[in-house]
Parts: C-alpha cells; sequence; structure tokens
C-alpha cells in the first residue's frame, strides 16, 4: 500500500462495516475507536468535519487493528454474546458531554432510564433537558449505549439512530 502523505499531524482513517442495523461508518485514531455512527451521509459528513477539526487530522479510507477488534465485538454484541465493548477509545466532545456518555456507559445491559432518571445521576444537572445533546451528539453509537434512554414518557426519539434501531437494540438485549 502507498504511504500518505498528511499535512497535519494526525491521521484518522476510516472503514465501513456491516451489522444487522445496516452498514456502519468507523473512524480511529492512534488512540482507538473515535467514531461508530450509523451511515447517513449528510450525519456522516458532519461527523467527519468535527473529527477533521478536533483532531487537526487528515481522514482518510484505510485500515487500522482497532477495526478487527470492533468488528469481533459488534459481531458478538449482535449474537447476544457480549454485553459491554472493551475496545480503546478517544472521546470526541466536550468534557460535560465525555461526563455524559461515561455515565450512559455504566447503564446494565439489557436495562433502560429515563432522561430524569439519568439527570439524576449527574449532580451538575438542574433538569433532564440539558441530557438531549449530548445523547444526539453520541460518535460512539451502540458502544456508548444512548440507545438504553428514553424521553421521560417511554418514546425513544432522542438521539441519531432513530426509533426503529433503538428499539432493536432494546429488543435485542431483553430477549
Amino acid at each position: 500500500m502507498r504511504e500518505y502523505k498528511s499535512k497535519s499531524t494526525e491521521i484518522i482513517v476510516t472503514t465501513t462495516i456491516d451489522t444487522p442495523l445496516g452498514e456502519m461508518f468507523a473512524a480511529a485514531s492512534k488512540k482507538g475507536i473515535v467514531m461508530l455512527c450509523y451511515f447517513t451521509p449528510f450525519n456522516i459528513e458532519a461527523k467527519i468535519d468535527i473529527l477533521k477539526k478536533s483532531f487537526d487530522a487528515d481522514v482518510i479510507p484505510s485500515n487500522s487493528e482497532y477495526f478487527n477488534m470492533l468488528r469481533v465485538q459488534l459481531d458478538e454484541y449482535f449474537k447476544k454474546q457480549r454485553t459491554t465493548f472493551e475496545l480503546p477509545m478517544q472521546f470526541v466532545g466536550t468534557s460535560f458531554q465525555v461526563k455524559v456518555w461515561k455515565e450512559l456507559m455504566l447503564i446494565e445491559y439489557g436495562k433502560t432510564l429515563t432522561l430524569d432518571e439519568l439527570a439524576s445521576k449527574i449532580p451538575e444537572l438542574k433538569s433532564s433537558r440539558g441530557l438531549e445533546s449530548p445523547c444526539a451528539q453520541n460518535m460512539l453509537n451502540i458502544i456508548v449505549p444512548c440507545h438504553r434512554v428514553t424521553k421521560n414518557d417511554g418514546s425513544f426519539n432522542i438521539y441519531a439512530g432513530g426509533d426503529e434501531k433503538k428499539e432493536f437494540l432494546i429488543n435485542l438485549e431483553k430477549e
């Protein structure tokens, strides 16, 4: 393979991964997985721009050892052989978003919380209103389980994956 000459100091590599929910788009830095998102062109382009700016990086299609680990662990997850992910990863977001995402990773497999229940676990929040944005901006779908959070009325529509994908994942985990 030809060596890539980058103008920036960092290179983020990308690939696509087939899942039961359709094709997903993954990206990795030298330190780990930085993105796993449902593949919708507008959504992916916006997230690539975030990666370029956050890492001052070029984003190119290529391979990474982390993608092999991700494929194996996603396959195990969808076969109900894995309940958590053990991957090197880097969060891309504000310190508040990262705090929310780390809290989401503590929600047990097969369980759900409402936005109010999640807010009660984050002391600086006075209401659940501030949680919808971090869920919608999660760059590590499935790995950071925003699908385990519902609106206070029990409906799903609070994150980028859409109701049908979220419902699929919740049902997969509850079976």
